[in-house]
Formats: structure tokens, sequence, C-alpha cells
């Protein structure tokens, strides 16, 4: 029972090691783009187009 667990500890560590590797070339996180602000509300607007919690009671 306790050679199992300490191989389990020692793969889940080889993978933490493996999950922090960071290739060169790669860009993790910089390919998305900004989020669209409210310009009004300053709120932010995921779907584009009017804002729905300034227009939300107009008509």
């Amino acid at each position: 029972m306790l050679k199992i667990v300490t191989l389990f500890l020692a793969f889940m560590a080889v993978l933490a090691m493996f999950g922090r590797l960071r290739l060169p070339g790669t860009k993790r996180g910089k390919d998305l783009p900004k989020p669209r602000l409210c310009k009004t509300c300053g709120r932010y607007n995921l779907r584009g187009g009017p804002c729905p919690h300034c227009t939300e009671g107009q008509g």
C-alpha cells in the first residue's frame, strides 16, 4: 500500500513539473484579445453590440 501511494505521489510530482514547463515559441494567454468594456457604465461586454446593462429597462 505504501509503495502505491509513493508511486502515485511521484507520478503527480512529474506531472506538475511538466505542467509548469514552458516551451519556447508558445504564447500562453497572449493570443486572447482584451475584453471589451462598455464606455458608459464600464462593465464587461462579452457579446459585443449594445450593452445589456445600460439598455436594460429602456424601451
